[in-house]
């Protein structure tokens, strides 16, 4: 398959005005011209190269105010499409976004374990199924695929061990003929909660919790992602925690995880969520012992950063997310944390989308947004 990208904009102008409609749109150009800081004259100028070249829709201008009537920009959905591709303990996701963050198409894979000749073969389906059906001009769209999938994925046992010298990225972009971004699964589900969630403004440094078969996470710091130098940074679910409140020590991906809840149970929950069925009381032992390695992940987040806010989602029913967070709250205010600043616990908003749609937000990130950066679209003050 070849695949005719847009190339993305050079211009850092260009790239500031498109995440300040990401971020608040629809936007006037006086509004852009505030949020940015451009001139009026520079902003009229590159939105009308904008609108020409399909990235900004016009709507209808707004009368009843005084001086000539403000029309408001929004983004075109169909100025560009990007492929996102999540690799995970059970299942492979596939999707298709928009320029304006809507999801057009989804392809699911349940599978035993994630083997990388059968993940490339369903990359290769699911991107035929899903662009072929597109008229020429918005296939031509495509900026191209991100990938996320858990690192070293051959610690996961013998049947991992085909993952150790496989390079998924190039071998993708090879067979799909179009760029390939690639990073861990629980960085991209950061990067999905900054730019497509729901809820109230972030600030600018925060950390992300997501617990998933495992349990991972990410780091905003300055209103940008920071993955780290190997592309690894805030990998919570590696980090040890001690006894006491939590059983037996260890990890907290031995704790805050749902393999740790289906050993619980002595059952494997199905790949939809919305078909659990967990005991009440299996739940609350879970849900403590989950929120005790949680908060101690945090409060050694904080105690290295300062962040004043921990993001928690997963791949999980929003009641029992819920309740995940609203439990690690409570024990962070157990822990002792003379000299450190206690962070408020918020729910994250994307949920068993995340990372996917995460995974499409890197050729995003890297082809339209300031810097190639992934900032936060929905940034508070500080």
């Amino acid at each position: 398959m070849r695949a005719s990208t847009p190339g993305g904009l050079r211009n850092h102008h260009e790239r500031l005005i498109l995440s300040a409609v990401r971020r608040g749109g629809p936007l006037s150009r006086a509004a852009l011209a505030q949020a940015t800081g451009l001139s009026a004259q520079s902003v009229g100028t590159i939105t009308r190269a904008l609108i020409d070249a399909g990235y900004l829709d016009p709507g209808e201008p707004m009368r009843g105010q005084v001086g000539q009537p403000r029309t408001p920009l929004a983004l075109a959905a169909g100025g560009a499409l990007f492929l996102g591709l999540k690799v995970g303990r059970r299942r492979a996701e596939a999707v298709l976004m928009d320029f304006a963050g809507g999801v057009r198409a989804r392809c699911l894979r349940d599978h035993d374990h994630p083997d990388p000749d059968a993940v490339m073969a369903f990359a290769r389906d699911s991107a035929a199924r899903m662009l072929d059906p597109l008229p020429a001009p918005l296939r031509e769209r495509l900026a191209g695929l991100g990938v996320g999938i858990p690192f070293s994925l051959w610690d996961w046992g013998p049947d991992m061990q085909g993952w150790r010298d496989r390079d998924l990225r190039g071998d993708l972009a090879a067979a799909l003929d179009m760029p390939v971004w690639l990073e861990n699964d629980a960085t991209c589900a950061c990067a999905a909660e900054l730019l497509f969630g729901t809820g109230a403004p972030l600030p600018r440094d925060f950390l992300y919790l997501y617990v998933a078969h495992f349990a991972g996470g990410g780091i905003v710091l300055d209103g940008q992602l920071r993955t780290g130098p190997t592309g690894n940074a805030a990998a919570i679910g590696s980090l040890p925690v001690r006894g006491g409140g939590v059983q037996a020590g260890g990890q907290v991906l031995d704790h805050a995880a749902v393999a740790a809840l289906e050993r619980r149970m002595g059952a494997v929950l199905p790949a939809d969520d919305g078909a659990w069925a967990i005991p009440d009381a299996v739940a609350a032992d879970w849900i403590a012992d989950a929120a005790d390695a949680l908060a101690q992940a945090a409060l050694a987040g904080v105690a290295v950063a300062d962040l004043g806010l921990v993001v928690i989602d997963g791949a999980m029913p929003a009641a029992l997310r819920d309740r995940l967070a609203a439990a690690t709250a409570q024990a962070l205010d157990r822990l002792p944390s003379a000299g450190i600043a206690v962070p408020r616990v918020a729910c994250g908003t994307v949920g068993r989308a995340a990372r996917a749609m995460g995974a499409a937000a890197l050729p995003l990130r890297a082809q339209f947004l300031p810097g190639g950066t992934l900032a936060d679209a929905r940034l508070g003050a500080r």
